[in-house]
């Protein structure tokens, strides 16, 4: 009789998720359900699958509207009916057509509501008839229509707690009050579960529409093989011609790659092919190499990697640059005949050349085929408040009270509904989105399976996530960017540009083992390098005294957080640097990770320790496999794992004690790893941007700067090219670029970092200046360009204008002449016609200081001189940071600038690591634990004097606070007969600190398993 349920996938207005809806329906012994989500259907597969798990016999279709108004209800008699209603959608959705109001849709029953009745009623056409509406059908005009009506009892909640929620999500989604929310925006009171026999007890004078209902559930159907593969199958056509050309193209890549008569090569190469054929996965790796060949042809740069960077035909492909028989990659975690979905390819293309990328798979596979995946975003608790606060009409001085402090208990009465009702919806779906990368290549026409929508990226995404994708049958394609490609892609064109200077750097050879490459890695020297310039990563490479290819892939993994959360980054820096003073856990461990002392470091790792110590099957294991790649979701089937693998050890005589701990390290990879090749991947990258920091420093920062990532802000940049010799110079309009630029060893920053001028007059003071020449005089400035007083005021004190050798005071009073009360939508179309007045201006003098507080408001760090320049303070400090490991366990005082802070969760609170620069430009670390925080905690960026025991861990000192202050800076002699503002562009210094979210990482004594051997 449910011809009309909602889940919560029916945005902003459904308030019950499948589970809910399948379990009350079970409640009540309801055999048979209808889900008709609005306009959507991102649930209908998880529903059949619920359905059927539970008994209940899943019929779906789609509620259809435009904007709150009801045009009809959609109900597939078959598969093939929801591809109609998708077709009718994605139309609505991406090509603007308007959604008909008689739609012919052949396989379908189409419900409309007494207020949009066609004139005439097609066969597979009824009306649905409310039970707060059967007194009209005493009417003629109603009763003539019996035998085409249908029992409409929609579902939207189950209690009257939900159906204010219902309430307050409609007036999230209509931004209004809820006291000032119309009628015709909610549902109705009655659309929740009742009885069956109930229902008809209420129909039951109208006998025929309780019969038209009964047989229209009987004639429908939602028949549906899941797991089925659905991606695009073949590259050429067929499957015999598809691995005919995978293995010309693997061959001729094996030639350029290995030489000729490379016989291991060869062999593995066989075997690849031989399992690729068997999974009928030539066609995916031949539309990844496709796209690669385009990607080539156009001269971008890509990195492959995910666990199908582990394929030797890949690497001769060209997907990859990474040689799995170099680093001994294991086969089976790329391929086993246990997998059923294909390997993952993650390819990284620069953030400026993606789209260019996405545009050649969606026109070349066709865009009926090809669409993102969608991501549902939920609501969040903080966010959720500040919307619900406004449903109730909270003033903004609650709301951000409520915002800060969401947990506190308030006396209000209608505070504790708001956070009642946002804990109500905390997880609700609240708006679908895009993936960040995910692409789907379909076989068929997606809308067989999916409406598609458009979001403003202007790529069509369909209605489903990637969990829900892969169990239809789909495997998506991971495109990316990064900000790293950039950088490297920019330096070597500014090299060539600028110094004509070529520098291949596809080429993995010219960085891979650079002599002068490894000595920076091995002193942390990589700020501005991809994945390896964060203050961890830094202080792991100094630690592993990290000087090669091998020791970096193996770092890449181990900062991450599922080796640090099994307590094993600890002990593999110690074995790595004592290999003769450990034991191995078990005989087990030498033998399949002796490369990586005995510790699990990659997913591969895990797999070989499940299957060879813990004799898991090897389907158990691909299970592990794709719960360490954040995919597996079924928590029964891990547990099942579990169970398998201590019966497992059981049997085989394994210790107890030592099974729980592996298997707590196994389990803390869970989501949180990286396999090999994907680690090799990234080390790859982390050379080549080394290797151009190295021997190209300058432009390398340039680069830096103007990509704008990283992991620091752009002063820590700027400060980089700096101590690697260059001259930084303010921007100027007759030198600067949009982008910073360089000249020898001149850098000028460029325009875009000037907040307060618009990017559009940013781009255009260059254009103008290619065109017409170099600005002679900021009158002839003026006069070229539309600029309002504001900007130019900006541009001159940063001193863009130093070229004239006019003042900077003269300038501005120069400025408010000339321009006066004038907006730069003027054009001056007479103004400097006439020669311009020569008018006298006073001399003013300026301090040495003021360009530094100049460039501090404008950009928020100085130029023209250090931060240390400007502290009251001459102190500045008793050491120095190279210094520093002369120093183990001794208490130093340092005068330091702060460049970044991350928080650290402890069992005891929160700490911080911070890390700063001395005066001599050099880098250092610190440690603030709970108890020195509290009374001594950071305030904003800035110089501190800082007390404290320097801990030198394996080569890496880090000073423990025990007490710091922040130091004053001068008086802004801009400001020097006014109190207020004396102190202001002090606050604008900023720092960089990045927040963690996880559960401490376990201390060593905590682990309590002996792995060092005793020492005489």
């Amino acid at each position: 009789m449910y011809l009309n349920c909602h889940s919560y996938h029916s945005l902003r207005y459904g308030t019950l998720s499948i589970d809910d809806l399948i379990s009350q329906a079970l409640a009540l012994g309801i055999k048979e359900l209808v889900l008709t989500d609005i306009n959507t259907v991102t649930g209908v597969y998880e529903f059949k699958k619920k359905c059927e798990e539970n008994n209940i016999r899943p019929i779906v279709g789609v509620e259809v509207r435009k904007g709150s108004e009801l045009y009809y209800i959609t109900i597939a008699k078959e598969f093939r009916g929801l591809a109609e209603v998708n077709k009718m959608l994605t139309s609505y959705n991406c090509d603007k057509i308007e959604l008909p109001l008689q739609p012919e849709l052949a396989y379908n029953f189409i419900l409309y509501p007494l207020s949009n009745i066609p004139d005439n009623l097609q066969e597979n056409e009824y009306v649905g008839i409310y039970e707060d509406e059967l007194n009209l059908l005493i009417r003629p005009e109603y009763n003539k229509l019996l035998s085409k009506m249908v029992i409409l009892c929609p579902i939207t909640f189950s209690t009257k707690k939900e159906y204010n929620l219902h309430r307050i999500l409609r007036a999230i989604d209509n931004n209004t009050l809820l006291s000032k929310l119309a009628e015709k925006e909610v549902c109705r009171k009655s659309e929740y579960f009742r009885s069956v026999d109930s229902i008809c007890r209420i129909y039951r004078h109208y006998p025929e529409i309780i019969e038209n209902t009964q047989k229209l559930l009987s004639k429908c159907s939602f028949e549906f093989a899941f797991s089925i593969p659905r991606n695009r199958k073949h590259y050429t056509g067929t499957k015999a011609d598809d691995l005919k050309l995978l293995t010309r193209l693997a061959c001729a890549g094996l030639e350029r790659r290995y030489g000729r008569n490379h016989e291991v090569a060869t062999q593995r190469i066989e075997k690849e092919l031989k399992v690729i054929d068997e999974l009928n996965f030539s066609g995916y790796f031949l539309i990844t190499w496709d796209i690669i060949r385009y990607s080539n042809s156009m001269g971008f740069m890509h990195v492959g990697r995910g666990s199908g960077a582990n394929s030797i035909v890949a690497y001769c492909l060209g997907i990859t640059d990474i040689c799995p028989i170099e680093l001994d990659l294991y086969f089976e975690r790329f391929l086993n005949l246990n997998r059923k979905s294909p390997p993952d390819f993650d390819i990284d293309w620069s953030w400026q050349e993606r789209d260019i990328i996405l545009d050649y798979i969606f026109n070349r596979y066709g865009k009926e085929y090809v669409a993102f995946c969608g991501t549902n975003v939920e609501f969040k608790y903080r966010s959720i408040i500040r919307e619900v606060g406004k449903a109730f009409g909270l003033p903004k001085e609650e709301l951000d009270e409520l915002s800060k402090n969401p947990e506190r208990v308030f006396r209000d009465d209608i505070v504790k509904q708001v956070q009642k009702y946002g804990k109500l919806l905390e997880k609700f779906p609240n708006q679908r989105s895009m993936h960040s990368c995910g692409i789907i290549i379909s076989e068929e026409p997606l809308t067989n399976f999916t409406g598609l929508e458009m979001p403003p990226k202007g790529f069509p995404i369909v209605q489903w996530d990637m969990h829900a994708g892969e169990e239809i049958g789909f495997e998506k394609f991971d495109i990316l960017s990064q900000r790293g490609l950039g950088t490297i892609n920019d330096t070597v064109r500014l090299l060539e540009e600028k110094r004509g200077i070529k520098v291949n750097i596809k080429d993995t050879t010219i960085s891979k083992d650079e002599v002068k490459c490894n000595e920076y890695l091995s002193q942390g020297r990589t700020i501005g390098c991809f994945y390896i310039e964060s203050p961890a990563m830094r202080g792991l490479l100094r630690r592993l005294k990290c000087d090669n290819y091998k020791v970096l892939v193996a770092a890449s993994s181990i900062i991450r957080p599922g080796v640090a959360q099994s307590g094993m980054m600890r002990e593999y820096i110690f074995r790595h640097n004592n290999p003769d003073q450990f034991e191995y856990f078990h005989p087990v461990f030498e033998e399949q990770l002796g490369e990586t002392y005995g510790i699990m470091v990659y997913q591969e790792d895990v797999i070989k320790i499940a299957l060879h110590y813990g004799g898991v099957s090897a389907a158990d294991g691909d299970i592990l496999r794709r719960a360490m790649s954040g995919k597996g979701r079924s928590l029964s089937a891990l547990q099942k794992v579990k169970d398998d693998f201590f019966a497992s050890c059981r049997k085989k005589g394994h210790p107890e004690e030592l099974s729980r701990e592996i298997y707590r390290q196994i389990e803390s990879f869970a989501g949180y790893s990286f396999c090999k090749a994907h680690s090799a991947s990234y080390a790859v990258e982390s050379y080549q941007s080394l290797y151009l920091k190295v021997y190209y420093p300058l432009e390398f920062m340039v680069s830096a700067i103007n990509n704008r990532g990283g992991f620091y802000r752009t002063e820590v940049y700027v400060h980089e090219a700096k101590m690697s010799g260059g001259k930084i110079m303010n921007p100027c309009v007759n030198k600067s670029e949009y982008e910073t630029t360089i000249y020898g060893d001149e850098i000028y920053l460029g325009l875009m970092l000037l907040e307060k001028v618009e990017s559009k007059l940013a781009q255009l003071i260059p254009q103008e200046r290619r065109r017409n020449g170099e600005y002679k005089s900021l009158e002839d400035f003026i006069k070229r360009i539309p600029i309002g007083i504001e900007t130019l005021q900006t541009l001159i004190f940063i001193g863009a204008f130093r070229f004239s050798g006019v003042p900077k005071n003269e300038l501005l009073l120069k400025a408010r002449v000339l321009l006066g009360e004038f907006k730069p939508e003027k054009k001056f179309q007479t103004l400097f016609e006439e020669p311009i007045k020569e008018y006298k201006f006073p001399e003013l003098k300026r301090n040495v200081f003021e360009d530094a507080f100049d460039e501090i408001e404008i950009l928020s760090f100085p130029v023209s001189c250090t931060p240390f320049d400007l502290l009251q303070t001459k102190y500045r400090g008793t050491v120095m940071a190279k210094n520093l490991t002369a120093h183990h366990k001794k208490e130093v005082k340092m005068l330091a600038y702060l460049i970044s802070r991350k928080h650290v969760p402890t069992k005891q609170g929160t700490m911080f690591f911070g890390t700063w620069i001395d005066a001599n430009g050099n880098y250092f670390d610190t440690a603030h634990f709970p108890d020195c925080l509290e009374k001594f905690p950071f305030q904003g960026g800035g110089c501190y004097l800082l007390l404290g025991i320097v801990e030198v861990d394996f080569h890496f000192p880090t000073i423990t606070i025990t007490k710091m202050a922040k130091m004053p800076f001068i008086a802004d002699p801009r400001y020097s007969h006014d109190e207020e503002k004396k102190y202001e562009a002090e606050q604008r210094i900023r720092e960089d600190v990045s927040m963690t979210f996880r559960a401490p990482y376990p201390q060593e004594y905590e682990i309590g398993l002996p792995r060092k051997k005793n020492i005489s």
